[in-house]
């Protein structure tokens, strides 16, 4: 079925800056956790909050996102004041993972109809999606110092995957839009929920 790039521009725009959003305030509870200064709650909030999606209009070819629109550093920069000005005992000790996965939901679906938007087939849409998601989280973990999320068996990826390739799968179907995309933010955030609550992840390599 082809894809309709001019209908797929239409992904509402909430799932964008939802994603910065809540990625940035992860990024900002990474610098709360490692007690710095507002400059840095201010670069990892940016750095996580847009590192996705700028490898993913890189790799598309496409602006890069933040260059043309002020809505996206505004909001990394807000929320990281926002969390520079509420006191510590009101995030709880996971609430870095539950941020992450609302954005990891978000930005993937959102990620992967960018690329249906700029002619990328769908498996590689699927995948930019997944780069869309996963790439702000990785960011701060390098930046903060912690083990990458990728190096843990933790079910993160996986739940981007989700979201992205049932988005573009139910797009081919001819799914409407919003549909598609409320129905894959849904799942990814569901499973990595799950993950989270449960403590589930990947069986690992044994040799």
């Amino acid at each position: 079925m082809p894809i309709d790039a001019p209908i797929l521009a239409q992904t509402p725009e909430w799932l964008d800056l939802a994603g910065i959003a809540v990625f940035a305030a992860s990024g900002a509870l990474a610098a709360a956790r490692a007690q710095q200064t507002l400059v840095t709650f201010a670069f990892f909030a940016v750095a996580t909050g847009t590192g996705g999606g700028t490898l993913r209009d890189l790799l598309i070819g496409a602006p890069v996102f933040w260059m043309q629109d002020n809505r996206a550093l505004a909001a990394c920069l807000l929320m990281a004041l926002a969390v520079w000005l509420t006191p510590v005992r009101w995030w709880r000790p996971r609430a870095l993972d539950w941020f992450d996965a609302v954005g990891l939901a978000a930005y993937a679906v959102y990620g992967a109809s960018k690329a249906l938007a700029f002619g990328v087939p769908p498996l590689q849409a699927a995948m930019m999606g997944v780069v869309t998601g996963c790439c702000g989280g990785i960011i701060r973990d390098v930046l903060a110092g912690e083990p990458s999320i990728l190096l843990r068996p933790e079910i993160y990826v996986t739940a981007a995957a989700l979201a992205a390739g049932l988005f573009v799968g139910l797009t081919l179907l001819g799914v409407a839009l919003p549909v598609a995309a409320g129905v894959g933010a849904v799942a990814g955030f569901a499973l990595r929920a799950v993950a989270i609550a449960r403590g589930l992840g990947l069986p690992t390599y044994r040799g």
